[in-house]
């Protein structure tokens, strides 16, 4: 999942070099990822009313699903903390 998140995020940023995932798994089923990204890029990744974010959250579902795992995915900037309902 880290990879592919990787990969989706570091091509909508302009700062590829920001971009960091941190997954940590709350037990056997529950994985938090969070995305940190920098601060002019979080537009980018959020997108038009959230669309692109609840793309990946969407994404991560299914391979969730998949796997047997819930990820939830959230997007970091330094110490604000940034979540759409889904």
């Amino acid at each position: 999942m880290k990879e592919l998140l990787q990969f989706l995020v570091s091509n909508l940023v302009e700062d590829k070099e920001a971009v960091a995932i941190k997954e940590t798994e709350k037990d056997d089923n529950n994985v938090d990822v969070l995305i940190s990204v920098a601060e002019e890029d979080i537009g980018r990744v959020i997108g038009r009313q959230g669309k692109i974010i609840n793309a990946i959250r969407t994404l991560a579902k299914a391979i969730g699903i998949k796997q047997g795992k819930k990820y939830s995915v959230e997007i970091l900037n330094g110490e604000t903390k940034t979540r759409q309902s889904d």
